[in-house]
Formats: structure tokens, C-alpha cells, sequence
């Protein structure tokens, strides 16, 4: 038996008692786990508790009728519908595909194409499952930065308008994070690009280390990186920053076998303001940034409006 068919699950609904049985009693001993319901109530009690990957519906059955089951099961669950009619011209394939069917069985079922119809329903549900996978992929490639796993550039400035449009509407705080490592160039010339991508892996690290679930970090540029803070007031953020700061400071690299290296890096903190341009807003976190830079590295520096204020090291 196919491992793949024994995981297999499916449940037929049907309420003529000897077409059930006997519709369960094939599909069981084809290596498929199957499950029976005598109408389309009873079925949706079963898959408030159970998933199933195939659903076999007759059509016409008394109280709700097959292809408003299958409607609902397509509005709320992961799973494939095959429905049977023996009424060809009450209902048409448009119909029932149109309600979410994958498939159309006429009666009296013919055993052997309706395990051929199940077989392909399953494979085609299989590759529409690789296929969302693969996007989703391709979708977080698109997002992630490849070497340290945070979110690139280009993400960070889509999250941050989408931050902006929710403040400007709700009246909530943001903060933002920009940092940068000290004399990141010199240690790339002393040690080499491969060890200075260990200090970048690490650096995203710990920055994921010293957020809140809510927050979110980005590789802004080289050595540059980005923190969003929803929720968080400049005062807030500074801590943050100095959680960062601090936490980078203690760790230790061995680039070459006898040496060990020390990194720190420089911060600029800033706080959004009510119906700013993004870009001003950014722009005031790199200006104090490079204030930080200005006066001596290794420390945060905090410009709200007007002028920058350098924090000293804890």
C-alpha cells in the first residue's frame, strides 16, 4: 500500500444507506482512512472536529442539499469535494463547479472512475500544495535578507508605511532604531568579509534576542540596521537601544585562532511624529546616528525635534 494513500482522508456523505456502505467499504480498501456521514448536517459536525482531505457528496439529500455543503466546506475548510447526482439534468458541471466541486460523478457511480476521479483530485490538491508552499518561498525571499535572516531594505519601508497609515489613524507611539557598526571596514581589511559576515549573522542575532514579538528588524544597508517599535514611546525606545547596544558590546568574535575581537555599534533613536513625511522620519534617526558616530561611537543618541541628545555608556 502507498504510504501517502494509508494519511489519506475522506468522507462520504450520502443518505442512501446501501450506496454509503458500499462507497465506504471501496474507498476503505483502496488504502484510504474513510469516514461515512448520512447527510450534509451530520458532515459538518464531523468537520468541526476533524480534517479531511476529500469530501464525497451526493446532491440531492434530504434537509441541506450536497452542493450547499460543498459551498460551505469551501468557504471554511481545507478540502476537496467530489459530488454525485443521478439527476443529469437538474444539475449541471458548472454548477457544481462553480460551488467549489473539484469534481462531477454521475449515478449509478461507477466504481473504478470514481477512484480514478479521487486519485487525481488528491494529486491535484497535492501540487496546489507545493505550489502554495514554493510561493510563500519565494514570497519571504523576497522580504529576507539572505545572510543575516532579517527582513531587507525594501520590506522595511513597505512595514514602515503600513506602521505610519495605523498611527495616523489610531494615535499610537512608533519608534525607530538605526544602527550601525563601529569601524565595521577596518575589521572586514584586518579579518576578512567571511569573518565579518559571522559578526552580521551574529548582530541579527542579538538584536531578535532584545525585541518584543511585536517589533520587528531589518539589515537597512551594509552594517546598517533598522529596528520598528510599534507601540513605544522614545523614551521606551532608548532602553531598547541600550539593551542592544550593551548586549553587542559583551559579545566576543575569534576571527583568527589566538585573537579575540570586540565589536560595538552606534545608535540613533527617534520618535514618529503625528502626520510626518516617512522620509523626514527616517532621516532624523540617521541624523542621530551619525551624531552618535560624531561623538565617539559606541553610545546612543536621541533626537525627538530640534537637536540631538547623546546618551552616555551605562
Amino acid at each position: 500500500m502507498d504510504n501517502s494513500l494509508s494519511k489519506t482522508t475522506v468522507l462520504i456523505v450520502d443518505d442512501d444507506v446501501a450506496i454509503r456502505n458500499a462507497m465506504y467499504e471501496l474507498v476503505g480498501m483502496s488504502g484510504y482512512i474513510t469516514q461515512m456521514a448520512s447527510s450534509a448536517e451530520e458532515a459538518l459536525e464531523i468537520l468541526k472536529d476533524k480534517k479531511f482531505d476529500v469530501v464525497i457528496t451526493d446532491i440531492m439529500m434530504d434537509g441541506m442539499d450536497g452542493l450547499t455543503l460543498t459551498d460551505i466546506i469551501k468557504k471554511n475548510y481545507d478540502t476537496d469535494v467530489i459530488v454525485m447526482t443521478g439527476y443529469i439534468e437538474s444539475y449541471s458541471y458548472e454548477e457544481a463547479i462553480s460551488k467549489g466541486a473539484s469534481d462531477f460523478v454521475f449515478k449509478p457511480v461507477q466504481f473504478n472512475e470514481l477512484l480514478l476521479r479521487l486519485k487525481r483530485v488528491l494529486r491535484e490538491r497535492e501540487l496546489k500544495h507545493e505550489r502554495d508552499e514554493m510561493m510563500e518561498k519565494l514570497k519571504t525571499l523576497a522580504i529576507t535578507d539572505g545572510l543575516t535572516n532579517l527582513y531587507n531594505s525594501r520590506h522595511f519601508y513597505n512595514q514602515l508605511e503600513l506602521e505610519i497609515c495605523r498611527i495616523n489613524r489610531y494615535g499610537h507611539a512608533l519608534s525607530l532604531l538605526l544602527l550601525d557598526i563601529d569601524y565595521f571596514k577596518h575589521y572586514n581589511d584586518t579579518y576578512g568579509h567571511l569573518e565579518g559576515d559571522k559578526v552580521l549573522i551574529r548582530l541579527g542575532q542579538t538584536i531578535r534576542i532584545c525585541l518584543r514579538k511585536m517589533d520587528s528588524a531589518y539589515r537597512y544597508g551594509g552594517e546598517e540596521f533598522a529596528v520598528l517599535l510599534p507601540n513605544t514611546k522614545g523614551q521606551e525606545a532608548t532602553a531598547v537601544a541600550q539593551r542592544i547596544r550593551s548586549t553587542v558590546e559583551s559579545e566576543q568574535f575569534n576571527p583568527l585562532p589566538d585573537i579575540i575581537a570586540k565589536v560595538t555599534v552606534s545608535i540613533g533613536v527617534t520618535e514618529y511624529c503625528p502626520n510626518e513625511n516617512m522620509f523626514a522620519f527616517v532621516q532624523r534617526a540617521d541624523k542621530a546616528l551619525y551624531t552618535s558616530k560624531d561623538q565617539g561611537r559606541n553610545r546612543i543618541s536621541v533626537l525627538l525635534s530640534g537637536s540631538a541628545l547623546g546618551l552616555p555608556l551605562e
